[in-house]
């Protein structure tokens, strides 16, 4: 544990992506099998203990602790691992806190994942015991599953890549066909083969877009279509299975059965995961009507007959076995167009090609998109090949203008990581009429991006300086200060008193200059709605 807690350490403490890049390949390249296989599955979110809960663990430091102390600790604090490590009482027999590096990250892993809910909590104490604040800390998180050390999956992998001289796109290609501690993964990295995914319906990594910004492109050299308000998907049929994967991916074939279901032809496409809204008569609903579904690890058959599922297909990586990544965008659009012929018509569709005769057609044809589905516009060059990542001049997106509120701060709560010491996360609201007459504030949203660090800091002490009352993390705020918020959409929601739901909120500026009684109305947001 003490090489594993020296690197989320070290990760916590390094705010550059390549000095990240070489702490995780440093461990990965030292460590030997398998403390390095499930440190790597704990930083790409492959490991799953199940039989250590946060409840639990509070339970066992309230044993030990004065719970009232341990409140107002993790209040200061921010974080719960970081206060269970700080705050976690030596042994009456130990004469200083010292880790004696005795204990394994592989053994604690082995340890944890073998015993029931009833025994785990009683382990996890006895190996606090035996390690410092910083062990206690990796410890704590890896049995929690949440790392919150400023890393990606994608980023570990890299890391990985990069310590063994591998292609990360070729990691990711076989990862799914892994599970930890990845010794076949580790054997390829020290110059054995690379392990082969053979007919499993293993994960390719997605082809992404830069933004457009203020450039302009010639249509003759680039499609157009619309960017669909889902989540991206590729499914996979391959030795008998189907699998649909998200962007980062994970396997969703589960929230999504009646998808999966229909697809049983051998292939990969990539797509955009909607549902069917009874209001918009079987097409394409927003994606609060999606978000009904994600996560779900059981589907009723009533959230599915309420919420059905569809597809709409973007792109095509194999046709059977056939690889097709490597042909440009116009061949492999018409084989899509021949694939997706194949398909169930009420579960894949294709993704429409937008007539415009130039560009400037084209903006107009964008302005006036509102649909509630639409989130905005994708070029893609007629002649790119299907290549994983972000590839200058391939393929653009160009979103639509982002709504504005002027909005004002209710509540704020601790971040967490880095910004654990800070209030980041506001809760903002409009106004229900004149507030001179009655009119209230409803919540309608919370972010926690957008400004700038000398913003959060001026953002931290107005918080610190204008509290009217304390919830454990969360501090209630005098309702004087305006926030113009930006978001993408917003929609209705029986989930919040205000009915309406924002998606993607972020503040856009302070409005220092405007009194709160001005903000925004929530009629003012109903009229937003698409």
């Amino acid at each position: 544990m003490r090489e594993f807690s020296q690197l989320l350490d070290g990760l916590v403490y390094t705010r550059s992506r390549n000095g990240k890049l070489r702490l995780i390949a440093d461990y990965l390249r030292r460590t030997p099998d398998p403390d390095r296989g499930w440190a790597l599955a704990a930083l790409t979110g492959g490991l799953d203990l199940p039989a250590v809960k946060p409840a639990a663990i509070r339970a066992i430091v309230e044993e030990r602790v004065d719970p009232v102390l341990l409140g107002l600790s993790y209040d200061y604090v921010g974080d719960f691992a970081e206060t269970v490590a700080l705050i976690w009482p030596k042994p009456a027999d130990q004469p200083e806190e010292v880790d004696d590096g005795s204990l394994s990250l592989a053994a604690a892993v082995d340890r944890l994942s073998t015993l029931g809910r009833s025994e785990a909590p009683r382990a996890l104490a006895a190996m606090l015991d035996r390690l410092d604040a910083s062990g206690r800390f990796a410890l704590i998180k890896l049995a929690t599953g949440g790392l919150r050390v400023g890393i990606s999956a994608r980023l570990a992998k890299t890391a990985l890549a990069q310590a063994f001289g591998l292609d990360v796109d070729h990691v990711e290609e076989v990862w799914h066909g892994l599970a930890p501690p990845y010794g076949a993964l580790f054997a390829w990295g020290a110059g054995g083969a690379r392990p082969e995914p053979g007919d499993m319906p293993v994960f390719r990594p997605f082809m992404l877009a830069h933004p457009l910004e203020d450039m302009r492109v010639d249509l003759a050299e680039y499609a157009a279509e619309w960017k669909w308000d889902g989540i991206r998907v590729q499914i996979v049929h391959a030795g008998g299975e189907t699998r649909l994967y998200s962007r980062a991916g994970d396997d969703i074939s589960r929230s999504f059965p009646d998808v999966a279901a229909a697809f049983a032809t051998p292939g990969v496409v990539d797509g955009e995961l909607l549902v069917k809204g009874v209001a918009q008569r079987g097409e394409a609903a927003s994606f609060n009507a999606l978000q009904q579904r994600l996560g779900r690890k059981a589907v009723s058959a009533r959230m599915l007959a309420d919420y059905p599922a569809f597809v709409r297909l973007y792109d095509i990586l194999f046709d059977g076995a056939a690889d097709m990544r490597a042909l440009p965008w116009s061949e492999r659009r018409i084989r899509l167009e021949g694939f997706a012929a194949a398909l169930d018509p009420a579960r894949f569709d294709l993704s429409e090609i937008i007539p415009a005769a130039d560009f400037a057609a084209l903006e107009d044809i964008r302005a006036g998109a509102r649909d509630a589905a639409i989130e905005g516009v994708m070029l893609k060059r007629r002649d790119s090949p299907y290549v994983a990542g972000r590839r200058t001049g391939l393929w653009y997106k160009w979103k639509r203008d982002p709504l504005t509120a002027d909005c004002v701060m209710m509540y704020a709560q601790r971040g967490h990581g880095k910004r654990s010491s800070f209030y980041s996360d506001y809760t903002f609201g409009c106004w229900t009429g004149d507030p001179a007459t009655g009119g209230e504030l409803l919540p309608v949203g919370k972010a926690y991006s957008g400004f700038t660090d000398e913003e959060l800091a001026w953002l931290d002490r107005f918080v610190r300086n204008h509290s009217v009352a304390r919830f454990g993390p969360v501090r209630e705020v005098e309702k004087t200060l305006v926030l113009e918020v930006a978001f993408d959409s917003i929609h209705e929601s029986r989930r919040h008193k205000s009915g309406l739901a924002m998606r993607f909120p972020r503040i856009a500026r302070i409005r220092h200059d405007k009194p709160a009684a001005e903000a925004d109305r929530i009629e003012t947001l109903r009229r937003m709605i698409v």
